[in-house]
Order: structure tokens, then C-alpha cells, then sequence
């Protein structure tokens, strides 16, 4: 049981994966953007960017802009780079290291490349929930803490306005001030300043070849880490206000990402934006123009055109900004000057204006599968039965049955997206099923009873049924994930992980079509029936000897019924707040082991030989759940 209960723990504080724009869609926003920029501003950057790869040629591409599509690139661009920022790395100092020291970041700029001809070539939307689950899976390979990056807190978000009246200026004060939850425009803000600071040293101090090119790699760092987060607060699923529990901040996402949100900017333009991997050329274009005033304050910077910043009161760092995202949960102490805060407000007023806080007012909220809960499902059954218990009943025949079950259990499906399947339960019920077709012995003359004479009568069975992901084997994350939670935890992380999208041989990941989600299932759930349990025996009808010989012997017996399900079709899925109904039905596969056989009548018989017998059939259930939550106080 403390190996259920660790396994529990370790699911509960998985981090879901929720980030804004998808690596190529913030690699095309910035590319838009520096293909917009005026032949000055083009050719600054492009100084830039040559005395920023000294010594790195070979992992930075030429220019700062790479048109082409790579499967297998083997260098980076500069558009690149907010892709990379936030979602693969937690600082500008580690996005360099990434960039430029590990082999890994490469792969992942491969899948991104795949990933956007993918989205090009997608007919419908199942198309594209299959193309982001590979996408995904195959992401969380060459980068392991790709999804616990984005968990860890709300950076990516942009915070809930506090009240309608909250004015450009007071939201702005908000969300940078010492103490505020880490949100997407007070980070931006960080780490642009962070990069204007640089890009003022590189133009006006005197240093070296060298000197100067190490501080414009690291203000173009900084500056590509900042942009990540402006590009976020073009996603819709970023803007509609970021509160409540994880499974409503995520469902939320998920919702208008997917359907939109109408918005105004802070400057009083109105416009509709989508967000992660539905994005359209209007959303690029619309975030690219922000983006572009963003770095065009850099390069006048560096050129020495820019205004003058007044920084006395902070030693500026030499390489690129250290201030950790995914370590940290809220903003630190900065002191911005009066110059520093116009050129920002400047820039937001583009940015959309978010939704408010839980109250009057506020947007519909929607919740992805994800908490403990408890639920009832109801099914019914056919069965094919190929003999029956004794050995001489080798006819096969068909059983109709019923159930009804408690369930408890943890809901974390749609970890990566909705493709995956992190479902725990464990189901408590009571079973009935009718009557078998087939009789206890071949004379035709037996059919005319009807089920009187059935090999195996109407019976009941008290159940329960257990779903668990697992990585390689079945039960493997209940006997090893407890243990690694307590002493790797990111390896537990990496192991829930692949669990819940497919295993290590992804074969078990969902397939969503339009007409509904597939998922080969076999060995992530079991249901085991108890026949005869706990109350009297079965009482079943043998042939003593022979199919010739007409006499029988009446017996009492229990047996245990072992099924698997083999593949699972989800028709419809429908959800509110705190509840959520689907229709399963299940392809399913099973044995019924007999027990201790006692014979009843004739006395004195000797026990009948009984086997295992095997079944098959099609299970279709309702299932509801109620989900846990604490809500939000209004």
C-alpha cells in the first residue's frame, strides 16, 4: 500500500506541460520580425551577429535568419533561439550553453522543423493532435526535462488583471514589482533590460575583439530569452488570466488556445488570437510587429543610438543574465529608471490586455483531466465463451452481462497533450451475467429448457479493476517509480512520463481521430471477478462421463475471472468545471480459472475434471467522474 500511495505522490506532482507557442512558431515569429526590419537596423544586426559567432562558426549559421527547412541541421540561427529560450532552458546563460555546448539541442531543432511541415500538411484537427503528440514524445527523448521545465510555475502566463479598471500603467507596475508571481511580461521585462544594459556597454566601453564579441553573444542571449516571453503574451491560452488549480490553468489553456480569444491591446486595437501550434499567419504577423520595436531597441543600443540607461545601481554582469525561471517562482528586486520604464510601456501597450481575476466578469474556465476523483461506471457486456468448465463441454457460445463500480482514482491524462493517457483507477463493483448459450451436453433436446440448462447458468461476481500505465511491462511503474521518486527523482519524472505517452515502445499512445480516440491498451488495465465470492457457491450442471452418457452431476464451484483489455475506442468525451462523462468501449480478452469442485447431487459421485476457459468480447461503458479541486476564493 506505501508503494500505491508514493506512486500516487509522484503522479500528483508531475508538472504538466504548458507552454505557449510551439518552437517553430516562436522561431517564425522572430524570423518575420528580422526580415521586417530596415536596411539599417538589418545591417547592424547582421554586424552583430558575425563578431557574436567568433569562435562558434561552426554551430552558428552565417546569418542571423535560416530560411531553409533541416531535418538534420547542424547549425543554429539567431530566430532559433526564443524557441529554444524558456521551453529548453532556464536562463539566457543556459540557453547559451545550450546553443553552443550540447549535441541534443540540435535534435531538438529537428523535430521543431518536422514538426512545422507536420502542422503545414495536417488536414484536420486529429491530424495535428497526432502530429504534436510524435512531436512531443519525441522531444521528451532527446530532451528529458522538456515538459518539467514548464510546470514548475506561471512564467509563461501573463497575470489576471485584479479589476477593470487597472490601467496600462498599474498592471505594468504589478507584474514587475519585487514579490509578484513570475509572469510573462515581468520576465520579459527582466531580461530585456538585462540585454539593453549589455548592448549600451558593448556600444560605449572600450574592450577588445574578444571582450566584445563575448557581451553582444550575451546581450543577444538575454534579448532572445525576453522575446520568448513577449511572443507568449500573444497566445491566447496566455492571456485569459492565469488562476486557479493546475487542472483549470491547463484546461483553460488548452480551451482557447485551441478556439481563440477575442482581446484588446493595452493601446485600445482590437483583435483575435489563437494560440500553441493553431497559430495563423495574422497571429504571427500581429506578434512579429511587437517583437520587432523589442529588437530594434537593442540594436540601437549596441550602435550607440539608443537612450541612455542609467544602471548605477546594479554591477552588470559580464555574460549573459543567470536568473533561473524554472528555479525561482517570483520576481526579485530590480530598480527600473524612468528611461527604462517608458521604452518598456512603450513595447506593452501592443501586448493584449488579460483577462480578470476569479469574480464578476471573469472568463469561463475549463479544466483538463487532471486530480484525484471519484466516479461510477456502468457497462454492459458480450461475451464469447469458447467450452465450458468441465472437460467435456468443448462447445462455445455467447454470455450477456451487466456491471456497475465504484472508481477512485487520479486523473493525469493529456500530460503532453491529449494523445497521452496517465489514468489511475481502481474500480469496486458487482457484476450479473446471464445465462451461456451453450448447454451443459450436446442433446438437442436440452435447448427446448432455455437457460435451465445452460453449461453455465445466470451467476454474479463481486469485481475490481485496476488501470496503471506502465514504461516497459505491466505493474512496472508500481514496483520501481516509488523508489526512484525517493531517490532520482528525475528519473521517476522521465519514467512517469514515458508511461503516460505510449511507454518505452510508444505503441500505446492515443490516436485521435474525427470520429474519436484509439488507444491500444493491453497490459495498462485489469479486471479481476470473483465468482461465488463471498457468499454461496455457483451451482452448475455436468455431464458425468461422456457427451454419449445422458446423466449428470449437480456441483457447487467458485472460479476467478481475469480480463484484459486489448484496444479502447472513446466515441465522445464531454467535461464541465469539475465532472466529466465519456462513453468506453473496449475490445477485451480473459480466462476463468475454476476452484474446488463439490458435488452436490447424486451422492458419492467422484468430482467432474474442470479446465480454464477462455473469453473474449466487447465491453461498452459509461463513465463519470467527479474530480477534486479546491476553487478559487471569490
Amino acid at each position: 500500500m506505501k508503494k500505491v500511495i508514493l506512486l500516487l505522490l509522484l503522479l500528483t506532482a508531475f508538472n504538466l506541460r504548458s507552454f505557449a507557442w510551439i518552437y517553430p512558431e516562436h522561431r517564425d515569429i522572430l524570423m518575420l520580425a528580422i526580415q521586417k526590419l530596415d536596411p539599417a537596423h538589418r545591417a547592424e544586426l547582421d554586424r552583430l551577429w558575425a563578431l557574436a559567432r567568433r569562435g562558434h562558426e561552426s554551430r552558428l549559421f552565417v546569418l542571423p535568419i535560416d530560411t531553409s527547412v533541416n531535418y538534420n541541421p547542424k547549425t543554429l540561427d539567431y530566430s532559433a533561439w526564443p524557441g529554444i529560450g524558456g521551453d529548453h532552458s532556464t536562463s539566457p546563460a543556459n540557453l547559451l550553453y545550450n546553443v553552443l555546448e550540447t549535441d541534443w539541442i540540435l535534435k531538438v531543432a529537428g523535430v521543431a522543423a518536422e514538426l512545422k511541415v507536420g502542422i503545414a500538411r495536417s488536414r484536420d484537427r486529429s491530424e495535428l493532435t497526432n502530429k504534436l503528440r510524435d512531436s512531443d514524445l519525441k522531444l521528451f527523448r532527446v530532451d528529458p526535462e522538456y515538459v518539467t521545465r514548464a510546470g514548475s510555475n506561471n512564467v509563461h502566463f501573463m497575470l489576471a488583471r485584479p479589476d477593470v479598471n487597472t490601467t496600462a500603467d498599474q498592471y505594468f507596475t504589478a507584474c514587475f514589482k519585487q514579490g509578484a508571481g513570475l509572469n510573462a511580461m515581468g520576465t520579459y521585462s527582466w531580461f530585456h533590460f538585462s540585454a539593453l544594459l549589455k548592448a549600451q556597454k558593448f556600444a560605449h566601453d572600450s574592450m577588445n575583439t574578444d571582450q566584445r564579441s563575448a557581451l553582444i553573444l550575451s546581450a543577444l542571449a538575454d534579448e532572445a530569452f525576453a522575446i520568448h516571453f513577449l511572443e507568449d503574451m500573444f497566445a491566447s491560452g496566455h492571456v485569459s488570466g492565469t488562476w486557479g488549480n493546475a487542472a483549470q490553468r491547463k484546461g483553460t489553456h488548452d480551451y482557447y488556445d485551441e478556439r481563440g480569444l477575442e482581446v484588446s491591446t493595452w493601446a485600445g486595437e482590437k483583435l483575435i488570437l489563437m494560440g500553441d501550434a493553431f497559430m495563423r499567419p495574422e497571429d504571427a504577423e500581429r506578434a512579429s510587429l511587437t517583437v520587432l520595436k523589442s529588437l530594434t531597441e537593442v540594436l540601437d543600443a549596441a550602435s550607440g543610438s539608443g537612450k541612455t540607461l542609467f544602471n548605477t545601481a546594479e554591477d552588470l554582469a559580464a555574460g549573459a543574465d543567470t536568473f533561473n525561471v524554472c528555479k525561482n517562482s517570483v520576481m526579485p528586486s530590480r530598480i527600473l529608471d524612468t528611461t527604462v520604464s517608458v521604452m518598456l510601456k512603450g513595447i506593452l501597450a501592443s501586448t493584449p490586455v488579460p483577462g480578470l481575476a476569479t469574480g464578476l466578469g471573469e472568463l469561463p474556465r475549463f479544466r483538463a483531466e487532471v486530480g484525484p476523483f471519484i466516479g461510477l461506471t456502468a457497462a454492459g457486456r458480450g461475451s464469447a465463451v469458447f467450452s465450458g468448465f468441465d472437460s467435456h463441454q468443448n462447445d462455445a457460445g455467447a454470455i450477456i452481462s451487466m456491471e456497475i463500480a465504484l472508481r477512485i482514482g487520479l486523473g493525469l491524462e493529456g500530460v503532453l497533450n491529449e494523445a497521452g493517457d496517465g489514468l489511475v483507477f481502481l474500480d469496486l463493483g458487482w457484476r450479473q451475467d446471464g445465462a451461456s448459450t451453450m448447454k451443459f451436453a450436446t442433446d438437442p433436446s436440452l435447448k427446448q429448457f432455455g437457460a435451465m440448462t445452460s453449461a453455465i447458468p445466470s451467476r454474479d461476481a463481486i469485481y475490481a479493476r485496476l488501470r496503471l500505465p506502465y514504461f516497459l511491462i505491466p505493474g512496472d511503474l508500481l514496483i520501481v517509480a516509488p523508489f526512484l521518486y525517493l531517490f532520482a527523482p528525475a528519473a521517476a519524472t522521465k519514467m512517469v512520463t514515458t508511461a503516460s505517452n505510449g511507454g518505452l515502445l510508444p505503441w500505446q499512445s492515443g490516436m485521435v481521430t474525427s470520429i474519436g480516440r484509439f488507444q491500444f491498451i493491453l497490459g495498462r488495465e485489469v479486471g479481476v471477478y470473483l465468482y461465488g465470492f463471498p457468499l454461496a457457491p455457483d451451482r452448475l450442471i455436468f455431464p458425468i462421463s461422456s457427451e454419449d452418457d445422458p446423466d449428470q452431476v449437480l456441483v457447487s464451484m467458485r472460479s476467478v475471472q481475469l480480463e484484459f483489455p486489448i484496444v479502447e475506442y472513446r466515441p465522445f468525451h464531454s467535461f464541465s468545471s469539475n465532472q466529466t462523462a465519456s462513453l468506453v468501449i473496449q475490445v477485451f480478452g480473459g480466462f476463468d480459472i475454476p476452484g474446488k469442485v463439490k458435488v452436490i447431487a447424486p451422492a458419492n459421485q467422484p468430482g467432474p475434471k474442470v479446465k480454464t476457459i477462455w473469453t473474449a468480447g466487447i465491453r461498452l461503458a459509461f463513465d463519470w467522474r467527479y474530480y477534486f479541486s479546491r476553487q478559487p476564493k471569490r
